[in-house]
């Protein structure tokens, strides 16, 4: 006998509930089996129905970057994943049937070792100069405004893949000083 209960204005079979209860209840298992995989030590928020996850790893420099998962109950295909805040660009997280929450923080934590000589390289520029913008140094950030001048400063922007290299330079300022400062790097 297949009894119904209304809930609402929907109707359930005990089938269908019971169905949906085992659903749940593996569900839940492979999420929290999946955090232990990582580590806990890792977890920074875990919603109360365990679809968005944020997971914390550390650089070599000790800088806390964060990675964001959304799963859907069918699980393991997520409907999103980001990377915020905290990087200059995202990467793409490849999933598949049998990807694990641990293949997505491993490659979030790659994405996050590409990176260190761009983050070494703002570091040397936050270090060396007078920095006017971000006032507050800021991972996501690829640029630098740097004072030089009581009325002048240069905005440099750093080539995320290529930090080393050369960056793309403007100045602000009066026209006067502008132009004498485009001179001389011209020169150089």
């Amino acid at each position: 006998m297949n009894s119904e209960m209304e809930v609402g204005s929907k109707k359930f079979t005990d089938k269908n509930r019971c169905w949906e209860l085992e659903m749940s209840s593996s569900f839940c298992r492979r999420i929290y089996t999946e955090v232990e995989e990582v580590g806990w030590e890792h977890l920074v928020k875990l919603g109360e129905d365990l679809t968005f996850i944020r997971f914390r790893i550390m650089d070599n420099k000790r800088r806390a970057h964060i990675v964001e998962i959304t799963l859907d109950k069918t699980y393991p295909i997520p409907r999103s994943s980001s990377c915020p805040q905290d990087v200059p660009y995202n990467s793409h997280l490849e999933w598949s049937s049998n990807s694990r929450l641990r293949d997505a923080v491993q490659q979030f934590q790659r994405h996050v070792d590409k990176l260190q000589d761009f983050w070494l390289t703002l570091d040397d520029i936050d270090r060396s100069f007078c920095v006017i913008d971000p006032k507050h140094s800021h991972l996501a950030v690829s640029y630098r405004q740097i004072k030089i001048g009581s009325n002048c400063c240069i905005v440099l922007s750093i080539n995320v893949d290529d930090p080393r290299s050369l960056p793309e330079c403007r100045f602000l300022g009066s026209d006067t000083e502008v132009n004498t400062l485009r001179d001389i790097w011209k020169q150089n």
